[in-house]
């Protein structure tokens, strides 16, 4: 039987399967550098990003991962309940002038928190479509209904999403939040390298 002791708490600011299971991906490919001989614990908890349903910059991706981390540890405390991590992951996304030419990318983003220390990580990037590009960034349309109506499916989201529409299903949406995960938990289970390479004060 585990103790509390023995155990690492883990949650997310989503109830979303695939932002959840991006996060116990993650956390299983670097559980034993994290907290070796613990058992690691990952729920998901509902709360608002704060930011617009399908953000459009790389800012407000960042904004709405933090903010989902800050909102669980928010609710947690208030809740006087205990948790080792906090982790908020935010799709959407960049668009950028390139060239004289408007680029869209699909990205996903994660923060990770101890409560006291945060960091982010980013997934890889796709290029969008230019016409579900000109839908979500011009109309205002939702980017899963646009890339529902572009695939001609339903529920995109909770599949494989439009990464998986886009790569044609080699990078699904997990796939890209757990690499994002990943990273933004770097400074945590590769904290030796990122404290020597803290600059001299």
């Amino acid at each position: 039987m585990n103790s509390q002791a023995n155990k690492i708490l883990v949650v997310v600011g989503s109830t979303r399967k695939p932002k959840v299971g991006a996060v116990r991906d993650a956390v299983a490919s670097f559980g034993s550098l994290l907290a070796p001989e613990k058992e690691i614990e990952v729920i998901g908890m509902e709360v608002e990003s704060g930011v617009s349903h399908t953000p459009t910059s790389r800012e407000e991706l960042m904004q709405g991962a933090r903010q989902r981390a800050e909102a669980v540890a928010k609710i947690a405390a208030q809740n006087g309940q205990s948790a080792d991590f906090f982790v908020g992951v935010e799709g959407g996304l960049d668009v950028i002038q390139e060239n004289g030419q408007r680029r869209v990318f699909l990205e996903s983003w994660a923060y990770a928190s101890d409560g006291t220390l945060g960091f982010f990580g980013r997934s890889g990037s796709i290029e969008v479509a230019a016409a579900v590009a000109e839908e979500v960034v011009d109309r205002g349309v939702e980017l899963s209904v646009a890339i529902d109506r572009f695939a001609g499916e339903i529920g995109i989201r909770d599949a494989q999403g439009a990464w998986g529409v886009l790569s044609g299903n080699l990078v699904t949406r997990q796939d890209s939040f757990r690499i994002a995960v990943i990273t933004a938990f770097a400074p945590f289970y590769n904290a030796n390298l990122y404290r020597r390479a803290a600059p001299a004060r």
